[in-house]
């Protein structure tokens, strides 16, 4: 069990979070750090401090944990775009600049791996997998949030910078896992600023 996992289910919190809450939490970081392949049943049982049985009794195979794991992290996702809403309210300009900035520090911190459903997009190539669904409906989800800021803050082509900002980050995501983030963030916030600009009208 790694440290975080320890960290956030010791003994005595345990004994407070529901069985589902813990496995949930277990898989979640288990899931984050080694890959959804990687990581079996019996490894997210252990970690919450429970049994496969109990495991199977709250989700239906693995597959559904998954996806219910992939629906949280969006959830978490959607309450962000919320919460820059209300951080700066009637400027979507802002909206659209405060998370291209979340995003560059996400992306520029070592200790993260990326956005866990485009992880999870890479690794669940089937189709019929639970967990597709979830996954393309949040990015559809997220691209149409961007078309509504752009359009709203009265950018040209809001459709296309949605897709190109989208594109930036999605490779910048990968770029810090396979050459490393130094310096990444700032020229990630340097090449959005220059995307909204060119969408500037006149």
């Amino acid at each position: 069990m790694s440290n975080s996992v320890q960290a956030a289910l010791s003994p005595d919190k345990n004994e407070r979070i529901p069985p589902r809450a813990r496995l949930l939490a277990a898989a979640a970081e288990l899931f984050y750090r080694h890959g959804i392949r990687a990581v079996g049943v019996e490894s997210i049982a252990e970690a919450a401090g429970t049994n496969k049985m109990t495991l199977y009794r709250h989700f239906e195979s693995k597959d559904e944990l998954v996806a219910e794991y992939l629906r949280q992290e969006a959830h978490k996702a959607d309450a962000y775009w919320e919460a820059l809403e209300a951080a700066h309210p009637a400027d979507p300009l802002a909206q659209i600049r405060a998370w291209m900035k979340a995003m560059a520090a996400h992306v520029a911190d070592c200790k993260e791996r990326g956005c866990a459903l485009a992880n999870a997009a890479v690794e669940l190539p089937e189709k019929d997998h639970p967990a597709r669904a979830v996954i393309e409906e949040f990015k559809r989800r997220q691209r149409s949030a961007l078309i509504r800021l752009g359009r709203d803050a009265g950018l040209r082509e809001p459709d296309m910078l949605a897709d190109e900002l989208h594109l930036m980050l999605e490779g910048a995501r990968v770029t810090a896992q396979s050459v490393g983030a130094d310096g990444l963030g700032a020229r990630l916030m340097r090449m959005s600023e220059a995307v909204i600009a060119s969408h500037r009208p006149g």
